[in-house]
């Protein structure tokens, strides 16, 4: 006869759950309570008339569109960098394969003045692009970029272990029974690379959407044109406006809630459709 409660090596179910949830409540919890408790006492119409400006809709629009852009080019490109590293050997690949985690550690004020530096109109590629006609600092490309450096391992490093795990030999069988390249990647590969580079992508976006020391600095910060709404909060609490911030910041929170439901929602689809197959 089986015990009803099994034993583990882990802790027992209540102080796990205690534990876990006691740091829940300290790292995530209290902190979106403690500004959705502001938000209420400073009401609902105020937040409406703070938020519906043009300047904020104009940040609040650029910092989640360039977050858009630059995690949906991480899923494609963090995706083939997994893959080069995974499957093939070439010199330089372990030096390649550290400078991934380069953003991890890299604090983002140095990055963005690094980025800057570079891309600026007298850095050594901006100068390259300004002979072109193009501009990258200083202007939307400038957050892109900024979006795409402190993205990319996010992706990388959540689908590098799913694809060490895929036996090449998958990929054997399915070209042996007479599958070309593209359908085995389409019906082969990605499935099983779909909920993990989702996952990913959903990092990502995360990180970039609140980013803020790797792009104040490329950014330019011109209200209407540059300016991203992790600045704009700054400023209003610069300004000691802790009521305006925090209606700014119930604004992020709330797009940032809807945008990673629904890439949970894909995300589970995925793994249905996975399961069936």
């Amino acid at each position: 006869m089986r015990p009803l409660v099994q034993r583990t090596a882990m802790p027992g179910l209540g102080l796990s759950a205690g534990i876990t949830l006691t740091m829940l409540s300290i790292v995530v919890l209290l902190p979106i309570g403690a500004l959705l408790m502001q938000g209420a006492q400073f009401g609902l119409a105020n937040i409406w008339d703070t938020v519906h400006r043009e300047r904020v809709w104009a940040a609040l629009f650029l910092s989640f569109r360039m977050a858009l852009f630059a995690a949906l080019f991480n899923l494609v490109f963090g995706v083939l960098l997994a893959w080069v590293l995974v499957r093939y050997r070439f010199p330089g690949r372990r030096i390649i394969d550290a400078a991934v985690d380069l953003p991890f550690a890299l604090p983002t004020a140095v990055a963005g003045i690094a980025l800057t530096a570079l891309y600026a109109p007298n850095g050594v590629f901006g100068s390259l692009a300004q002979q072109i006609g193009w501009k990258i600092a200083y202007t939307q490309w400038g957050i892109f970029l900024a979006l795409v450096f402190v993205g990319l391992p996010f992706v990388t490093r959540t689908v590098q272990p799913v694809i060490e795990e895929i036996d090449p030999e998958v990929e054997e069988a399915s070209a042996t029974l007479g599958a070309s390249r593209s359908h085995t990647l389409r019906h082969v590969i990605l499935p099983m690379l779909t909920p993990a580079a989702l996952t990913g992508f959903a990092l990502a976006l995360a990180r970039a959407v609140g980013e803020y020391g790797s792009v104040i600095f490329i950014a330019g910060n011109i209200p209407l044109r540059t300016e991203i709404a992790p600045l704009l909060i700054v400023i209003q609490l610069e300004e000691f406006n802790y009521d305006a911030a925090g209606a700014i910041g119930i604004a992020m929170l709330l797009m940032s809630f809807a945008m990673l439901l629904v890439i949970n929602l894909i995300q589970i689809f995925s793994r249905k459709r996975i399961g069936h197959v």
